[in-house]
């Protein structure tokens, strides 16, 4: 909070020092000034991070409710994800109880319901090849539980799976009890709470249901709506060995394909209005409905594929380039590139830990440096580095 203080006074400084046209427009005046914001840029951004981290720390679990019997009243939060004992999800917690007393637990669990119970087939009954009709995002469940905090290896160089709880926001982990001496698990009804996984969820089992393949359909399920579970062992398999494993998960590839396919469709939807409409041309020019467009239907796709870390990059990116392409102005290509990394990190300040980060924003500097003339546009270094 301190930085935060602090970062907030060098701003009113740099906003009243820059209505002084003496020294703004001064050498060491600029430099000050330049400094001064960089400095604030960074106090805020430290600022901010550490708030959010202590807001998110100060609802931990409890160590003393750890491994305890609870019953827990919430929402699924998330797309069921099948694994090879079960299934997974996110439960946003309403009420907890441990033995009729109230307890605090972290606002967003994580979830593993072991058994054929989790897609409704009696006990001995193997749990079928896809997404089976048990758990529906979005319904209301009282659970028995029980919790851990999030725990993962500390292998050097492997997967932080703290951190990327942490950047999900979960704050517990556990898994449902459905023993025989266990109270039954009660499903209270469906909600009208999270409606995009609700849609997800439809959508996959459509898939599931018109493809008699499942491979195929676990493909699809995992192009569509990022539901990767749903592709067989022998398949994941298969695209690890030939190299395109990385192509079974949505990516920035993916979203920025998309939004390149949707400007260029509503461009040219948009400019067959010329006949029947031809004011809405002139109030709304081809370029701003197709790049708007394009970035708008970027953003519903990485909504519904589940709004992974590296389409949230990517929307961001492409949102950035289209809305400085927009302004008619030749930006130069580092304060492109910085403006878009700026806002990532304001939306998610812990990408600075993932290496993809580091990869897609290196990669996209590389090619905006490359240009031979060394005058990238935001206009086309966006297109080419995107």
């Amino acid at each position: 909070m301190a930085l935060l203080v602090g970062a907030l006074g060098v701003m009113g400084w740099v906003g009243r020092t820059a209505f002084q046209p003496d020294q703004a427009s001064s050498r060491w005046g600029q430099w000050s000034l330049l400094c001064a914001v960089l400095l604030a840029g960074a106090g805020t951004g430290f600022g901010l991070t550490g708030a959010r981290a202590a807001h998110f720390a100060a609802q931990a679990l409890s160590p003393a409710l750890e491994g305890l019997d609870l019953t827990v009243t919430g929402r699924i939060a998330s797309l069921p994800r099948r694994t090879e004992l079960g299934e997974r999800f996110d439960l946003r917690v309403e009420t907890a109880e441990w033995q009729g007393q109230t307890v605090a637990l972290p606002p967003r669990l994580q979830l593993s319901w072991y058994g054929a119970a989790a897609w409704g087939a009696p006990p001995g009954v193997q749990p079928p090849g896809r997404l089976g009709p048990g758990l529906q995002a979005g319904d209301r469940w009282r659970f028995t539980v029980r919790l851990k905090r999030p725990h993962g290896n500390a292998n050097p160089h492997g997967f932080d799976r703290e951190r990327w709880l942490w950047e999900q926001g979960i704050g517990a982990t556990g898994y449902v009890r459905n023993g025989p001496r266990d109270p039954a698990p009660q499903h209270l009804g469906a909600t009208g709470w999270h409606p995009l996984e609700q849609a997800r969820q439809s959508v996959a089992r459509r898939i599931s249901a018109q493809i008699d393949d499942g491979r195929t359909a676990g493909v699809l399920s995992a192009l569509v709506v990022g539901e990767q579970s749903a592709i067989e062992r022998q398949d994941w398999d298969l695209f690890r060995t030939t190299g395109v494993a990385h192509l079974m998960s949505i990516s920035g590839l993916h979203v920025t394909m998309f939004a390149w396919l949707a400007t260029v469709l509503v461009g040219a939807g948009w400019r067959r209005l010329a006949g029947p409409m031809p004011q809405a041309l002139l109030a709304v020019p081809v370029p701003l409905a197709a790049g708007v467009g394009g970035v708008l239907l970027a953003l519903a796709y990485a909504l519904f594929s589940g709004w992974g870390v590296p389409s949230q990059r990517t929307v961001i990116m492409l949102a950035v380039v289209v809305g400085l392409r927009l302004t008619v102005r030749q930006w130069p290509w580092p304060l492109v590139w910085l403006l878009a990394m700026v806002a990532v990190l304001l939306l998610d300040p812990w990408a600075l830990l993932q290496p993809g980060f580091w990869l897609s924003f290196v990669a996209v500097g590389i090619l905006f440096a490359s240009d031979p003339g060394r005058r990238v546009s935001a206009h086309a270094g966006g297109a080419t580095g995107l």
